[in-house]
């Protein structure tokens, strides 16, 4: 059996909540410290998680030597500074996506992590969610042939930017759900992002006092020749049955396939309190443990601490994620395809 190896988590939000679930019941790690900006929170959390150290000040958490590695699940454009100063520390560090939203941000975090020989991931958990992951084999073992077309449709209901995320004003859905999309196209092509095209919209969201943008359209040309179209909207109607509406679509040179993970749940339940579709695939329980694909990412990243591996994603994956999304948010201002630099 390993040594036990010590977790911290910065920030203990909505899915802040989902890193507390993991470290706290997998076998070789323990939750030992939390922070978070929102006392009351942080108390109602130390009591659920039964956590003993809690703070408001991150760097009081970082000082404690004995915490090996940290979640870092703040708002996306507060990263930088945390993550550097826990690979100061010597902090392993998992990032949730993306991964900064500026490229210069990225590379102060990489070059912190190396410095310091810690590990560096983030968190792109849609690598773990079967049929993305079932997607990939179909690709790697050549059952499509060559991955021509991918269409990724990742919407989420006007409740997150107005109500879930009190911080939406200060990003936009490309950072918030792009940030998906463009890892899977990276992934399941294995290719790189060479020109993008996008048009975005500010007419619902800003009427409503949230300065974002309700949605992008964007084309993506890979290096290869392939081509993906991505649609990330965050102004559906709260009557959806899930928050979220995910659907990918990929077309290779001798085989489809298809994918929904969100219309068709798995469980569906009609009751006088009226219907329900509980989330049994992101991030669940079986039998009193976390299950779910965003909850093994999240066990991958500790099963990395705990021993001594090199995480599935590369530090290389979460630049060039920003790089491209970055890129995206290029072309929607001005209007025009941006190539993506390097």
């Amino acid at each position: 059996m390993s040594e036990i190896r010590r977790f911290g988590v910065i920030g203990t939000g909505v899915w802040g909540e989902t890193h507390l679930m993991t470290y706290s019941t997998h076998r070789g790690a323990e939750l030992a410290c939390i922070c978070d900006l929102n006392e009351d929170l942080l108390r109602q959390r130390a009591e659920q998680f039964g956590v003993s150290c809690w703070t408001t000040d991150y760097e009081e958490l970082l000082a404690d030597d004995d915490i090996d590695a940290v979640s870092v699940v703040t708002p996306d454009f507060l990263h930088r500074e945390i993550a550097v100063a826990a690979a100061e520390a010597g902090k392993h560090v998992l990032l949730e996506k993306p991964m900064a939203t500026t490229v210069e941000d990225c590379r102060a975090m990489i070059d912190a992590a190396a410095a310091s020989g810690v590990k560096l991931m983030v968190d792109f958990h849609n690598r773990w969610n079967p049929a993305m992951w079932g997607i990939k084999q179909k690709v790697v073992a050549g059952e499509l042939g060559d991955p021509q077309m991918l269409t990724v449709r990742l919407n989420d209901t006007i409740y997150v930017p107005t109500e879930m995320l009190s911080w939406a004003g200060r990003s936009t859905v490309i950072w918030f759900l792009g940030s998906h999309s463009v890892d899977l196209v990276r992934w399941l092509f294995d290719d790189e992002v060479s020109r993008v095209y996008s048009v975005s919209r500010s007419r619902v969201l800003t009427g409503m006092g949230v300065d974002t943008p309700d949605f992008f359209l964007t084309i993506v040309e890979l290096e290869g020749g392939g081509v993906a179209h991505i649609e990330n909207c965050w102004i559906m109607s709260t009557s959806m049955p899930t928050v979220f509406d995910f659907k990918l679509e990929m077309i290779g040179s001798e085989g489809t396939c298809f994918a929904d993970c969100s219309s068709h749940r798995m469980l569906q339940t009609f009751t006088p309190e009226g219907p329900s579709y509980p989330d049994v695939a992101v991030r669940t329980e079986v039998q009193g443990v976390p299950a779910g694909f965003g909850v093994h990412s999240i066990r991958h990243f500790a099963d990395c601490v705990i021993h001594d591996l090199e995480p599935a994603v590369s530090v290389a994956d979460g630049l060039e994620n920003t790089r491209v999304l970055v890129a995206i948010h290029e072309s929607a201002q001005s209007g025009q395809p941006v190539e993506v630099q390097r």
